[in-house]
C-alpha cells in the first residue's frame, strides 16, 4: 500500500534538503552559464578575424571555457548590436566594432564594459596612441580593445597586367602610379588591351574609400558635424573616380557583397585597394590564384581603411571572462599570430620592427614582403577622425556610386543626391 499522509513531512523535508544540496553545488560552481561546468562566451563578429586557431589555443589553457563564434554581414552586424545593445539582450560576450561605427558606440559607454577598470589602464601602452583613444567614451571610458588597423596599399593581378602588357614586378607597377590620376589612366592603357571580360578595378566604391581614407579630413569635422558637401578632397576624389566609371574601367561591383566575392572567383579584375585585411578576403575567395597576386603601393602614399576593437556589452553574463579573452586575443602575442596566418595589421607599434612581422612574405601574394609594405605604411598612418555615423556614411558613398555604375544617374547628379542624404544621417 501506498504511504499514509502522516509521512508527507518526511518526504517534504528530503526533497528540500536535495534541492538545497543542489543549490549549494551550483553556488559553488559559480553561474557556469553551460552544462559541464564550463563558462560559455561568444564572439560577435564581421568577416575573417583569424580567431579560429586563437580561440582552440585558448579553450586547450582554459578548459573551464567555451568559446563561440557568430559572423553576420558587415552592415548587418552593427545595425544588430545598436538593437541588442537597445534592448538589452542579445548581444554576444565580446563584440567586434569597426572603426567606422566605434565613435557612434562609444557615444554610449555605460552600454559596455569600462575595460579600464578591468586591466585596461596597465595595457594601454600596447597599442598606437591614436587607436586607443579612437575607442575612449567622453568620460575616459575604454570600450574596446584594437585589433588590426588597416594600411593601404593595391592588389594586383600579375598575370592580367601580363597580358595586357603592363609591367608585372611589383616595383615597376608601384612607378605607374604615384597619384591617383596616374592609376587611372594606368587603367585606360590597361582596359585597352585588358584579357576578355576584365576591367581594371573591381568597383568605384572600394577605391574611393581609399581616397577618402587619405583626406586630412574626412567624412566629419572634429565637432561631429558632416561635412561631406563642403569637403572639396572628397569632391575631387569623386569626380575622379566617376570619370573612371564612365571611362569603362570598373566591373561595377560593391564591396562585401555576394557579386564581389564572385567576382574574385571567376577573376573579373585586375586591381583591388588592398588594406591589409583585404589579402584574406581574396585568398578566402580564390584560393585557386595562389602566386597571381602581387602587392603593389598605393597611390597618393600612406592611408588607412578599416581596423576594428573587441568591445565587452555589459549585458553579457560573463563580463570578466570575456574581457580577459578580449585582452588576450588582441596581445601582441596574438595580433603577430593573426598577420602571419591571415594578414591582418597589428594595431601594436612594438611589433612593427619585429624581424618576424617585417620580414614576413606572403606566400599567395607572390611572396610580397607585406611585413614590410604595411609596417612602414603604419608608421606613416596619419589617422583621420571618424565621427559617430561614418560607417553609415560610407554606405551611402557605395550606393551612390553604384547608382553610376549601374547608369541610373551621372556623377554630377548622384554626388547631389548623396549630398543630401548623408545631411540626414543622425
Amino acid at each position: 500500500m501506498r504511504p499514509k499522509t502522516r509521512n508527507r513531512p518526511i518526504r517534504l523535508l528530503a526533497a528540500a534538503c536535495a534541492a538545497l544540496a543542489a543549490v549549494t553545488a551550483l553556488s559553488a560552481c559559480g553561474d557556469s552559464g553551460a552544462t559541464g561546468g564550463k563558462i560559455k562566451l561568444s564572439l560577435g563578429l564581421f568577416g575573417n578575424f583569424g580567431y579560429t586557431d586563437l580561440i582552440k589555443e585558448y579553450q586547450a589553457a582554459h578548459p573551464d571555457v567555451e568559446i563561440t563564434e557568430r559572423t553576420a554581414a558587415y552592415s548587418d552586424h552593427h545595425k544588430n548590436l545598436a538593437a541588442h545593445l537597445a534592448t538589452g539582450a542579445g548581444a554576444a560576450d565580446i563584440e567586434a566594432i569597426d572603426t567606422g561605427y566605434v565613435a557612434q558606440f562609444k557615444a554610449t559607454p555605460d552600454k559596455f564594459v569600462d575595460l579600464n577598470t578591468v586591466g585596461g589602464d596597465k595595457l594601454k601602452d600596447r597599442w598606437l596612441s591614436w587607436k586607443w583613444a579612437a575607442s575612449l567614451g567622453k568620460g575616459g571610458q575604454q570600450i574596446g580593445y584594437g585589433t588590426d588597423v588597416g594600411g593601404l596599399a593595391i592588389c594586383y593581378r600579375r598575370d592580367m597586367f601580363k597580358t595586357a602588357g603592363l609591367p608585372e614586378d611589383r616595383d615597376a607597377v608601384s612607378a605607374l602610379w604615384p597619384t591617383w590620376q596616374a592609376f587611372f589612366e594606368t587603367g585606360k592603357r590597361f582596359q585597352a588591351q585588358a584579357p576578355n571580360g576584365v576591367k581594371f578595378m573591381d568597383g568605384g566604391p572600394t577605391v574611393l574609400n581609399a581616397i577618402v581614407g587619405q583626406a586630412p579630413v574626412g567624412y566629419y569635422d572634429q565637432n561631429d558635424q558632416i561635412v561631406v558637401g563642403s569637403n572639396p578632397a572628397l569632391r575631387q576624389g569623386w569626380d575622379l573616380v566617376a570619370d573612371a566609371v564612365k571611362a569603362n574601367l570598373s566591373a561595377g561591383l560593391l564591396y562585401s557583397t555576394p557579386q564581389w566575392n564572385t567576382g574574385f572567383t571567376q577573376g573579373q579584375f585586375a586591381t583591388v585597394t588592398c588594406p591589409a585585411w583585404m589579402m584574406t578576403k581574396i585568398k578566402d575567395q580564390a584560393p585557386d590564384t595562389a602566386g597571381k597576386w602581387d602587392v603593389a603601393a598605393v597611390p597618393g602614399g600612406g592611408g588607412n581603411w578599416g581596423g576594428s576593437y573587441l568591445t565587452v556589452p555589459k549585458s553579457g553574463k560573463h563580463t570578466k571572462e570575456a574581457a580577459e579573452l578580449a585582452a588576450w586575443l588582441t596581445a601582441p602575442e596574438q595580433q603577430a599570430k593573426v598577420f602571419t596566418s591571415k594578414g591582418l595589421l597589428p594595431s601594436v607599434p612594438s611589433l612593427y620592427d619585429d624581424q618576424k612581422i617585417t620580414g614576413y612574405t606572403n606566400p599567395f601574394f607572390n611572396n610580397a614582403p607585406v611585413g614590410k609594405v604595411f609596417t612602414d605604411a603604419a608608421k606613416k598612418l596619419n589617422p583621420q577622425y571618424q565621427g559617430p555615423k561614418a560607417g553609415d556614411v560610407q554606405t551611402e558613398f557605395g550606393n551612390a556610386m553604384q547608382r553610376v555604375e549601374q547608369g541610373k544617374q551621372d556623377g554630377a547628379a548622384a554626388w547631389q543626391q548623396l549630398v543630401g542624404d548623408v545631411a540626414k544621417i543622425k
